[in-house]
């Protein structure tokens, strides 16, 4: 038997593979874009599939595709939504800015297997995309998808990571420690508040990108090829989003205004940088904890971190903060998909964006590394770390900013010269208090009473 067939569109014949079930359309952007091996995500692929079982459904309930012919199609349509299908969407995301080759081959994979089950031909765009245009199919694809995988895997895992940080704000509430400012010591935090400092942040995200996952709840399908809605029923768009908010379990709605829905990408663009937010709140807890956790002997070592891999090939018994490494790499790999997409966003020319298919691999890209490497740090980093009480203590005894509870006492001036003497000698405070004869003895424990410190109020006095 051969090992290809003849297939045809506009343009003449094309030689397919025997097996595939994809025809002309696809094998021509196979054969023009050998550019990379990045192809679309699943969420993308289960979102055309839904999109195309939607329209299937909405052309039947409103006369246009028979009974026969949709429900072939709406099967076929299935099969990509589960993944079945997987193997036949072959294309490299760098392709046609619209993502018209990924769209026909969406069209032509679910027109050869209905015309299989039906035993005639279902056409791939007289049938499969019927009421609708690449350009409203894919940038309805794009939001689906991340909307999908927003609500469905990034915001559960910051919400179970803020869980974890708020356990480790009441576990840590009573390690008084020194707090930093520029790098420098300055006066005494609770570890647990700097934990909850990190889970607020988790929280803030949190916030940012269900608002951003808001303004993916509209969709550009009915639009058609430039926004007018030419060669689709009125009620098309709006039937047709009904049956995806149902097959999804996630609310959509027909876009305010279809010109700005085809043409920008700002929504895609806004989402891009609550991702983007997520990932500088990310780096700063995960570059946190790693320098909290220095040492053994060299660093801070305020915090002590699990040791689950061995950290060198040559120095024997080393372990390294590997879990904050891999998220804070996950999150550099965010913020270059943000640029990623913002320089895409700036390509809506005229009646459409010409940048589609790499926004929407970066996006789905950034939400599902986001998710796992909050799941990885918080299961094999965060949940285990446990809090080094007596160098939290050894080191605040010697920080010599305790001295700001003196300026209540013995004023600025007097207290900076008990701060410098205590640097300066590597002495504690407290000693250096009792050697000036600054503050009676019965009064230091009060004065330098470190848990009020971390408190409102002045140390020493009623708040």
């Amino acid at each position: 038997m051969a090992d290809f067939r003849i297939e045809t569109d506009s343009l003449g014949e094309v030689r397919v593979p025997a097996d595939a079930l994809y025809a002309a359309q696809t094998q021509r952007a196979k054969d023009n874009f050998p550019i990379s091996d990045l192809r679309f995500p699943r969420r993308f692929i289960e979102a055309l599939g839904t999109i195309k079982a939607a329209a299937a459904r909405t052309n039947e309930d409103l006369g246009l595709l028979d009974p026969e012919h949709a429900a072939v199609i709406r099967d076929a349509a299935q099969a990509v939504r589960r993944g079945d299908l997987d193997d036949q969407f072959v294309l490299d995301i760098f392709q046609t800015g619209s993502g018209t080759s990924t769209n026909m081959n969406a069209n032509e994979v679910i027109a050869h297997v209905a015309s299989e089950a039906a035993g005639e031909k279902v056409h791939p765009n007289d049938h499969v995309n019927m009421g609708q245009s690449s350009n409203d199919v894919i940038p309805t694809a794009m939001h689906v998808s991340a909307r999908v995988a927003l609500q469905e895997e990034l915001l559960p895992a910051l919400d179970r990571l803020a869980q974890s940080l708020e356990a480790k704000t009441t576990e840590f509430d009573d390690v008084i420690k020194s707090g930093r400012t520029h790098l420098m010591d300055a006066t005494p935090v609770r570890l647990g508040q700097e934990f909850g400092g990190y889970a607020a942040q988790v929280r803030k995200g949190i916030g940012r990108v269900h608002r951003a996952s808001e303004e993916l709840s509209e969709l550009a399908l009915g639009g058609t090829a430039v926004g007018t809605g030419i060669n689709r029923p009125v009620d098309f768009p709006g039937k047709a989003i009904g049956y995806i908010s149902a097959m999804t379990g996630v609310d959509f709605r027909e876009a305010d205004n279809h010109f700005e829905a085809q043409a920008a990408k700002d929504a895609y663009v806004s989402t891009a940088g609550a991702l983007n937010t997520v990932a500088v709140s990310l780096m700063k807890i995960a570059n946190d904890i790693r320098h909290l956790g220095s040492g053994p002997t060299s660093g801070l070592g305020e915090i002590q971190l699990p040791a689950i891999q061995p950290g060198s090939s040559i120095m024997p018994g080393k372990v390294n903060p590997v879990m904050s490494e891999a998220l804070m790499m996950v999150c550099a790999r965010v913020m270059g998909n943000a640029t990623t997409i913002t320089i895409g966003g700036q390509h809506g020319n005229f009646e459409l964006n010409v940048m589609m298919p790499v926004m929407a691999h970066a996006m789905l890209e950034s939400i599902s590394i986001l998710a796992g490497g909050c799941d990885a740090f918080r299961t094999n980093c965060l949940d285990g770390i446990e809090a080094h009480r007596e160098r939290c203590r050894e080191l605040l005894e010697k920080n010599p900013s305790i001295a700001t509870a003196l300026n209540a006492e013995i004023g600025y001036d007097m207290a900076s010269k008990v701060a410098k003497k205590s640097a300066a000698e590597n002495r504690s405070v407290r000693d250096v208090l009792l050697e000036m004869d600054l503050v009676p003895a019965e009064r230091i424990d009060e004065v330098l009473d470190v848990r009020s410190m971390t408190e409102p109020g002045i140390p020493g006095h009623d708040a």
